[in-house]
């Protein structure tokens, strides 16, 4: 029987990694419509979604609050590479409008919304999210700069705008989307400034707003 190679060797491990990470990301889509649908879910319904046995998830994710951090933080990575790249844009309202859209496009925060409190996040989840409130800060300052954002929105307005987009959904994906970007393009109509009086009330704060994340 011949010898196998390095280089089989090597491309046999590199299949069995790409395998790894197709089943990953079975388990990962499997566990965000569970979720989605039913939060207080348990982890089995995840493994009969995915189409897996639960040995297979285990072996990814220690329990289901392992599984919701993932699923979280890499929301939180999506926000901020959309964001890195909305701060590119040359105009400081286009950046601002695009990096909604396009944070609304991922559906990011349907399921923040929907699992916030139901896990104790990392050192690198806080960090991460620390970044992306300074990244959305910075857009919020070149809208304002640019004297197209209104001047009393704030950026924890932002946030808010985004979990109100989440929460437009009806059984059709499609509709869903046409939908939430129909409703964004009512939100940045009312954050462009053109001389609307103040709005009412004072803006939200960010601590009355981050005790909702806390388990």
């Amino acid at each position: 029987m011949p010898k196998q190679t390095d280089s089989t060797s090597a491309t046999g491990m590199s299949g069995r990694r790409r395998q790894a990470a197709r089943n990953d990301a079975v388990i990962l889509e499997a566990a965000r419509d569970v979720f989605l649908e039913d939060p207080k879910a348990p982890i089995a319904a995840v493994a009969d979604r995915a189409g897996v046995g639960i040995s297979a998830l285990y072996r990814r994710y220690a329990g289901k609050e392992d599984l919701l951090r993932r699923l979280c933080h890499d929301g939180l990575r999506r926000f901020i590479a959309e964001a890195e790249a909305a701060a590119a844009e040359p105009d400081g309202w286009t950046a601002l409008s695009r990096f909604l859209q396009r944070v609304v496009e991922a559906d990011v925060h349907s399921l923040t919304v929907h699992l916030a409190g139901t896990f104790t996040p990392t050192d690198e989840m806080r960090q991460d999210a620390q970044r992306s409130g300074t990244l959305t800060a910075a857009l919020i300052d070149r809208a304002h700069a640019d004297g197209r954002l209104r001047p009393d929105a704030v950026v924890q307005d932002i946030g808010l705008i985004l979990e109100g987009c989440a929460a437009v959904r009806v059984p059709d994906a499609g509709r869903t989307r046409e939908l939430r970007r129909r409703y964004l393009a009512l939100l940045l109509d009312g954050l462009a400034s053109d001389g609307d009086p103040p709005l009412p009330g004072p803006a939200p704060q960010a601590g009355e707003l981050s005790r909702r994340w806390r388990p």
